[in-house]
């Protein structure tokens, strides 16, 4: 059996979601008489300090159904230069929304408040408006990069003073809450809106929510039918995550530990290993003369799968299918691989 460290998408639901799964109460959620998935917002809505919550079928749908809704066409969003609604959603703010992107570089993924300040457009009619700013946390590109609360806040208070909503990004935001010892909420508060994934480390099987002011989810829930968005008797997806939220979020402190325990092993086989936030670990591959792909090929020939980030760097994302005797064989299969070369 493959060691699968490629993503925290690849978890499978638990025997209790599985259950709920099947004995889930469920009715057209497009009337809004499916039961589980009301219940699951109304969670979400609580845990997340919102009015309101809508259940969407992915993250990506999640951040483009609350960009539609912030947004006009011809509008201005600005955003890390590789946060994951920029890099990794298929030009949907563009094809969809018709909105412009002017991305800032930030530091390991936060965006610097006085880079925000400066990139706002001022009132010219040969400038876009700037409606919308996008944060995200944690971030991927950056190794699963926590945004603390005080850097989340420092945006948020340039946000509020010229009037500009701030749509959070939090595919991961509770793996940045429990490795700050916060609760989810002292994030989402610096945030008009927020996406979460059930279906990542949470291993929900499927599906996102989408959380802000009532009047905003309103909005969302229309944006979302004319995505394809509007299911029916969802409550089968919907009892999974509520699950996922009650009872699933603390276990990821276990998929942080084992990130540094492969952090460390491969630290110690001299392999340049970025600092390590949260459940993802990047290596780099230069010092050793192979690309990322070419080394994945060859680990995976040793029953190790992981992604490559860039030309030489890797990915290694930790889960709950990740156990202690995991890392020690992804650890010794790098140290065999790098003794071929």
């Amino acid at each position: 059996m493959k060691i699968d460290l490629r993503s925290d998408t690849v978890t499978k639901p638990t025997e209790e979601m599985l259950r709920a799964m099947a004995g889930a109460e469920v009715g057209d959620d497009v009337y809004r008489e499916d039961p589980t998935v009301n219940r699951l917002e109304a969670i979400a809505a609580e845990i997340l300090g919102k009015e309101a919550a809508l259940f969407v079928t992915s993250g990506t749908q999640g951040n483009q159904v609350a960009v539609l809704t912030h947004c006009v066409n011809g509008d201005e969003i600005i955003a890390e230069a590789d946060s994951h609604i920029f890099y990794y959603e298929g030009g949907a703010m563009s094809a969809l929304a018709g909105v412009q992107t002017r991305t800032l570089v930030g530091e390991r993924g936060a965006l610097r408040a006085e880079d925000v300040e400066r990139a706002i457009r001022g009132n010219n009619i040969h400038f876009p408006r700037t409606k919308l700013i996008c944060l995200e946390n944690t971030h991927n590109r950056a190794g699963g990069a926590v945004i603390s609360v005080a850097q989340m806040k420092r945006v948020y208070d340039i946000a509020q003073k010229h009037r500009i909503p701030v749509h959070l990004d939090g595919a991961r935001l509770f793996n940045a809450a429990v490795a700050q010892d916060v609760a989810v909420s002292e994030l989402s508060a610096f945030a008009d809106t927020v996406q979460i994934c059930l279906s990542k480390g949470l291993s929900a099987p499927v599906g996102s929510i989408l959380a802000g002011d009532r009047a905003f989810i309103e909005e969302a829930r229309w944006w979302r039918k004319k995505l394809g968005g509007g299911l029916r008797q969802a409550g089968y997806l919907a009892a999974p995550g509520i699950i996922a939220l009650t009872q699933m979020t603390e276990r990821l402190a276990e998929d942080h530990e084992r990130a540094q325990q492969l952090a460390k092993g491969l630290r110690q086989l001299s392999l340049q290993v970025e600092q390590v936030d949260t459940n993802i670990v990047l290596v780099n591959t230069d010092s050793i003369g192979q690309t990322a792909v070419a080394f994945l090929e060859r680990l995976e020939e040793k029953g190790v799968l992981a992604v490559d980030f860039d030309e030489y760097v890797i990915r290694f994302t930790t889960h709950r299918h990740i156990t202690d005797p995991c890392i020690k064989n992804v650890v010794e299969a790098v140290e065999e691989l790098l003794n071929t070369f």
